[in-house]
């Protein structure tokens, strides 16, 4: 194992080197626990710095596991009270989760949002500091992704830990992911999913196509990086000029 100040110092090389994370990236704590994983605790500015911060920290040398505790800064600060509003609106209001059973953990004191007569599923959500994490059985890839997409959508997200069970007959697959990006897109009322194609390769999503805004390929790309699965995007998509 490297010792703790040469892990330090390769971690923030790693972070400088990949410029998509940017330069609010705020690294607050990295050390090794007993039994030799790192923690890697701070704050970035988007979910796709997240993701990158934690694959170039992977790729270390002498990291075999990481303890995640890198969060989001909030596009705005919200109490854990609107967060769980927020939530409670999203799934109760989504179609495609009619068939589950939703239940909100707050404390000691569970709330049953949702209980339909012949559940598919069920889907436990709490909110911790800004700190979404979703538990349960979701039928398939798909509604495990798209819960997902809604909690980061919830603007004082700071984090979304989804832990959702799929069945063991359920196998991800680069279709399984593009199947979420395109979900995402199309639930999204600010992109046309209609001009935009996707393309998976592992886990990585493609993004071309041409749309009338900067504002809207940006919000296609944040998108793509909220589906469970990704590792990277690559946005491709023209806009009109």
């Amino acid at each position: 194992m490297p010792a703790e100040s040469d892990i330090k110092s390769a971690v923030r090389a790693a972070l400088q080197s990949e410029p998509r994370i940017g330069s609010g990236f705020r690294l607050d704590r990295v050390a090794f626990t007993e039994d030799d994983s790192l923690v890697v605790e701070g704050e970035v500015e988007s979910v796709a710095a997240k993701k990158l911060s934690l694959e170039r920290i992977g790729a270390l040398p002498g990291v075999d596991l990481i303890v995640d505790r890198l969060h989001v800064r909030p596009a705005q600060t919200m109490g854990d009270a609107d967060i769980r509003a927020h939530l409670r609106n999203a799934f109760v209001q989504e179609p495609s989760f009619t068939g589950l059973e939703i239940t909100e953990l707050k404390g000691a004191a569970p709330a049953r949002i949702s209980s339909p007569p012949e559940p598919i599923g069920d889907l436990d959500y709490e909110v911790d500091d800004g700190i979404v994490t979703l538990n349960g059985s979701a039928p398939g890839f798909s509604t495990k992704r798209l819960a997902g997409v809604l909690a980061w959508w919830v603007p004082g997200s700071r984090d979304v830990i989804n832990g959702m069970a799929v069945p063991e007959s359920g196998i991800d697959s680069p279709q399984s992911i593009e199947e979420g990006v395109r979900i995402a897109l199309k639930k999204d009322p600010f992109v046309n999913a209609s001009q935009i194609r996707v393309g998976v390769r592992n886990r990585i999503v493609r993004l071309t196509g041409l749309v009338p805004s900067k504002g809207e390929r940006d919000m296609a790309e944040r998108d793509a990086w909220y589906v469970f699965g990704v590792d990277d995007v690559i946005n491709e998509i023209a806009v009109e000029s």
